[in-house]
C-alpha cells in the first residue's frame, strides 16, 4: 500500500469520524437516580440538555440529598453518552484505539 493510498484512507476515516461526531450531538441518552426521582438527559457529545426533578424529592431540610441525586444521574448520563460515542467511533475505526478519538 502506497503512501498516497494511506493518506486517502486516513482522510476518508477523518470525514467519517466528523460525521459520527455530528450525528452523536443529536442523539441523547438519559439516566436517573433515586428510583426515577431525578432524571438527566445528555447528548452523545456529553452536553447535558435536560434535568427533571420530581417535586416529591424537594425537601428544604435535605438539599444535600437532592444535590447527590442530581450528581449521580448526571454522571450516569455522561457515562452513557461516552459509551455511545465510543461504540459509534469503533464502527468507524474498526475497533482501533486512535489517540484523542475516544471523546471529542
Amino acid at each position: 500500500m502506497g503512501m498516497q493510498e494511506i493518506m486517502r484512507q486516513a482522510q476518508q476515516m477523518q470525514k467519517k469520524i466528523a460525521q459520527v461526531q455530528e450525528e452523536m450531538a443529536n442523539k441523547t441518552v438519559s439516566a436517573s437516580s433515586g428510583g426515577g426521582m431525578v432524571s438527566v438527559t445528555a447528548t452523545g457529545s456529553q452536553e447535558i440538555t435536560e434535568v427533571q426533578i420530581d417535586p416529591g424529592v424537594v425537601d428544604p431540610e435535605d438539599v444535600g440529598m437532592l444535590q447527590d441525586l442530581i450528581v449521580a444521574a448526571s454522571n450516569e448520563a455522561l457515562k452513557k453518552a461516552k459509551e455511545m460515542m465510543e461504540e459509534e467511533m469503533s464502527k468507524v475505526t474498526g475497533g482501533m484505539k486512535l489517540p484523542g478519538m475516544g471523546m471529542m
